[in-house]
Parts: C-alpha cells; structure tokens; sequence
C-alpha cells in the first residue's frame, strides 16, 4: 500500500512538472506573439487582440499566483509575495502596462519552475537517506521463508538476506559471509567484509553471498529507525536566522505594501505630478520587493546543509545545531571508544604472592562476567572458558571505579585503583603504566592485569585538522588512569586532559569550561559511552559516536556521526562554517540588489523588468548559490 501511495505522489509530480512546462511554453509563445502584434502591426493600446493575447498568457503564467493570493486573503494571509504581485501586475493592466503585467508573471514563474529544480535537487540526499528503509524482511518459519513487514520481526527470530537486498534490521551473522554496503548509513563508499560472529545493521545492503541472520533488536529499536527518526527532526528544528527571516517577512511584506501606496498616492498629491506615472514607479516597488530570495534560499541553505552531511554519515538533528558548531572553539573528546578504538586486549597478567596467573585471571573473570564493558570483554576473551552465571552474585558496578561482586561466598573486586582505596584493600602498586584492572578477593591483593587499547587510525589526523580550523583548546575527559591518560595526550598533542573523572567530574569539568569560554565562543563534547550522556547533553554541542555508541549518548547527542571516526568532527565544523556563510552571502547579496533597486524604483529609473530581476533573479542566484552546500 505504501509503495503504490508513493508512485501515485511521484506520477503526480510528473503530471504538474509537465502542465507547468506546458503553461510556461503557451504563455511565452502568446507573449512574444503579443509583443510583435503590438509593435508590427501598430495596434492601439485599447484593441482587443491586443489584450486577449496578453491577458491568456497573463492567466497560464499567473493564475496560480492569483489562486494561492485569493486563497490566503481569505485565510487572513494577506502579505505576503503572491499578493505583491497580483497587486502589481493588476495594476499595470489597470495603466495599460500589459507586456510589463504579463512578462512579470511570466518570468516569475520561469523563476519558481527553476527554484522548484533547486529544491527537489537539494533534498535528494535526504531522500536517498529515507529510502535505506526496509520494505520487507525474508523470515525464517523452520523450513520456509516469509516475506513479512520488519515491524513484525521479534528478536531472536532468524531472516534471510540475499545478494541484493536490503538488510531489514539489526542482528549477528549465524550462516555465510559476503561483503555490505554501509554507505547509507556511513557515508564511506568502500564495502565492508561481514562473517559469522559479526553484527550488521540495518539499512546497510548485502553484496555478495546470502545470510542468515539472527535478530538482535526489534525494527523500532534498530539504527536505520533512529536514523530516520533523526531526519524527521532535524527538520523541525530551525536555526535563529530562519526564525528571524521568517518573522522579518511577516512585518517587511505589510511595510513595502504600504510604503508602496505612499509612493503613489502621496507625490501627486502634493505636487501635482502625475497619478499614472507614480502609480507605474510604487508598482515596481511591489515586484522588487518580494521576499522570496530570502524566505526560500535561507531555508534551503540549511537543508543543504543538513543534507551535505548526512551523505557524508554525519546526522545533524537541526538547523540550529550547525548555526551553534560554528561558534565552536573547544572541543573536549571522551578517550574509550572516541579517540581510541575500544577494542581492549589483555597484554600482561602480573599476580601477587599466593597467587597464580590463571588464578588471577579466573577471579578477574569471574567479576567481570555480567558487564559488557570493552575491558571486559576483553578479559573474558583470553579466559575463554564457559562461567555459570548463576555462581556470580550481588553483582555491583560502581560508577568509574569498577566491580564488585560474591563469586562462591568471595567476595571478588576487579577495578581502578581507586576501588581498591575505597574498599581499603592494601596494596604496594597504584601507579601502572596503561590500562590496569587491580583485582582483590577477601579484601586481599592479589594483582593486575594490563590492558591494551589503540588509537584509531583518524584521531591524529581529527585533531591536526581541528586546529587548522582554528579550534583553540583541544581536551580530553576520561575515566581511565592518569597513566594512560597522559600517553594519550602526548601521542596526539593535546592541550590538557584530566583523567579518572566520574560521569558527574566530567559534567562539572565541561561546566566551567563553558563558564571560563569568552562570549560567543561555544564547546563540544564527543563521546560514546552511556556514561557520556550526561556531558553530551551538557555541552553547547553534544555530538556522539552512532555505530558502536550507547543508544542513551545518541538519543541524547545534537549531532551523531555514524562511521564513529573523530576526524568527522572536523568535517562537520567545516560543513556548518559553509552553511553559515552561504546563508549570510545569500541574506547580504539580496538586501544589497534590491535596496539598490528600490532606491532605482522610487525615483523612477527602474522599470517592471528590471523589478523582475531584482526579484526572481536575486531569488534564483541565491538558491542556486545555497545549493553549493551539498558538494
């Protein structure tokens, strides 16, 4: 059903492309008709050919605006450009100006056809992101395969995807191995390799081989539902220029009305000139001053820009979050899963006296069974072997410190150095280099086990370019160590970190940031983590990791960036700084023409076609000029 209401919307905007092509057509055929009628054949300026010509083209290309001016009078919407220029052009007939009446409309609607173009061009990166939707899912029924609706998939249930299609929800790979194409989701053209063991998303699309795949969340819970569920607010959400141009043309359309009947009625008035002649001058005041320029192109700016970075896997959920990050001039990065991969591995196990290294690390595994921590996961890779989750009891995690749980009537702690000050376990070592869960059981040390995480790939690269653009302090809040901490920010040359911080030292650390930042100046934070929603929300722009992040960061988050590469933070400042600029270019470029052209108008050296310039020229130049947004 929803397909078919889809291809009767798009054969309809075929069918009104095509009457809008053919009216533009007859009109300027009868129009140039009209004017050789009137300059060959010398007819009086009262003949009736003369105006059945003119008024037919005048009708198919004004009619619609005529319609939509009489439909907002009676809505109470008097002000605004279609009534311009009804007023305008009507009134140019009443002082026998038909050509001028006629080529204003005209040219109007030659403009509006192109800026429609304009439009449809720009919202197709948006609309590619809304096709990565599923339309059906091949459910697994023991033998048989079922085309249902994603909606009706539950977790756990197994569904086919062949070369070809669409993956419909979320799951892990049971059968086969084939490479996707994530660039709906990321941006990043290169397909991926996927085997058994690895988790697919959906949206992305399956290449090579068929899988089978076990589904791990339910459609409303899956990344292609939130990414949608982003855009459709994205779209609600406007920038303060928006709102202020909007509110402007509401006020500015009354203004120029009024100003206009001035024009005509007040100079003859008082010195006896010519009704006609101010009259013909207070009409091309009306055509000059539409608004469409900046109504139109500002928007479109934005939706471009939205749009700009969605192609490149960075999800802005409004307009007044780009307007934000080009005030940005500090940006604060969380470390685990952000600037490092998160993808922990165990590279020494150091056990204390009455301790052996399997004992060590079997306690260490033992507490960390029920936590999907990177760390972890990690220690129960190399641990390899089966636990009961039924001998783990009281299981407790405390907030960036670690675990505390009864294992056999032990009582077993795995964590920083902090945990085991709190817990007042003695120990001689508190200072070790990299990642190091200390272990205890009893309230007896029994050792350390160093931990392993890498730098991604990008982070040095994000971080050169941040400052290139003029990003002041580059910082990083992390829970980890001071020890790692510090190795971290020298690889990358940061200008401060603080380390071993809690959710909540994190949110007071941003705090006075923001509090110590100068007027006008905004900060960023980007992490990944569910203990990084806090000071995602906190800070001026929270931008967070999309494909492995916690759904509370993303939920929470003003920008998400679905590769999970640092270096698009870059790229999104960079998108945002266009925007910003276009937009401005385009509120400058259109108040400058036609103040220019206003000032022509008044003392009578613009005519109606310059007034058509002035006002669907200056409109097309700016929403072309916005369209550069998406490249």
């Amino acid at each position: 059903m929803k397909n078919k209401l889809q291809r009767v919307s798009t054969l309809t905007k075929y069918k009104n492309g095509k009457q809008e092509i053919i009216s533009i057509i007859l009109a300027s055929i009868l129009f140039i008709f009209g004017m050789i009628f009137k300059t060959k054949l010398h007819y009086t300026l009262y003949s009736l050919a003369e105006y059945f010509i003119f008024l037919s083209a005048y009708f198919l290309s004004g009619w619609d605006i005529l319609t939509k001016a009489g439909r907002n009078i009676i809505k109470g919407k008097i002000f605004d450009e279609n009534f311009l220029l009804g007023v305008a052009t009507i009134g140019a007939i009443s002082i026998h100006e038909l050509p001028e009446a006629v080529g204003v409309m005209l040219f109007f609607k030659i403009g509006e056809f192109f800026q429609n173009m304009a439009v449809a061009r720009s919202r197709q990166s948006i609309k590619a992101l809304l096709e990565i939707r599923p339309d059906y899912a091949n459910l697994k029924i023991g033998e048989e395969i079922k085309k249902v609706s994603p909606e009706k998939v539950k977790v756990g249930d197994i569904i086919v995807v062949k070369p070809g299609e669409k993956i419909p929800l979320d799951g892990e790979i049971i059968i086969g191995s084939s490479q996707v194409d994530t660039s709906a989701l990321t941006g990043e053209p290169i397909p991926k390799e996927v085997e058994i063991g690895d988790i697919v998303l959906a949206g992305m699309i399956n290449k090579t081989e068929t899988l089978a795949i076990k589904v791990t969340k339910g459609f409303s819970e899956s990344s292609v539902s939130k990414i949608l569920n982003l855009v459709e607010k994205a779209r609600s959400r406007k920038a303060e220029t928006e709102k202020f141009i909007t509110k402007f043309a509401k006020y500015y359309t009354p203004v120029v009305v009024f100003g206009a009947l001035a024009v005509a009625l007040v100079p003859p008035l008082i010195t006896g000139a010519s009704f006609s002649e101010w009259i013909y001058r207070a009409l091309v005041l009306l055509v000059i001053s539409c608004p469409c320029a900046l109504v139109i192109s500002i928007p479109l700016g934005y939706f471009g820009g939205i749009g700009g970075a969605a192609q490149r896997g960075i999800l802005v959920k409004g307009a007044n979050f780009l307007d934000t990050l080009t005030m940005v001039k500090t940006v604060v990065f969380d470390k685990t899963g952000t600037l490092t991969k998160g993808v922990f591995r165990v590279v020494q196990i150091v056990p204390k006296s009455g301790f052996t290294k399997e004992k060590l690390l079997q306690l260490a595994a033992l507490a960390e069974s029920q936590s999907n921590h990177p760390i972890a996961l990690s220690i129960l890779e190399v641990y390899s072997k089966k636990i009961n989750p039924l001998e783990v009891q009281n299981y407790k995690e405390v907030a960036g410190h670690g675990i505390k749980a009864i294992v056999k009537n032990q009582i077993i702690l795995a964590g920083s150095d902090a945990l085991l000050h709190r817990e007042g376990i003695k120990h001689d070592i508190c200072d070790v280099e990299g990642t190091v869960v200390h272990v205890a059981v009893d309230g007896i040390y029994a050792g350390y086990i160093i931990i392993a995480d890498e730098l991604k790939e990008d982070a040095l690269e994000a971080i050169q370019t941040l400052r290139k653009l003029g990003i002041r302090k580059i910082i990083m809040l992390t829970g980890d160590n001071k020890r790692v901490a510090k190795t971290v920010a020298k690889k990358l040359a940061l200008d401060a970190y603080l380390a071993e911080l809690l959710p909540e030292e994190k949110v007071n650390a941003i705090e006075k940031l923001i509090r110590e930042a100068e007027k006008g100046e905004k900060i960023s934070f980007v992490g990944d983590g569910i203990n990084d929603a806090p000071v995602i929300a906190r800070a001026d722009v929270g931008i967070a990791m999309g494909a492995m992040g916690s759904d509370a960061a993303i939920e929470i988050a003003d920008i998400v960036i679905m590769t999970d590469a640092p270096s698009k933070v870059a790229e999104a400042i960079r998108i945002a700084r266009k925007t910003h600029k276009i937009v401005w270019e385009n509120i400058s470029f259109a108040f400058i023409v036609k103040g220019v052209f206003i000032g022509l108008g008044v003392i009578g050296m613009a005519t109606m076609w310059e007034a058509v310039f002035a006002d669907v020229g200056v409109a097309l130049m700016a929403i072309f000029n916005a369209a550069r947004v998406l490249r």
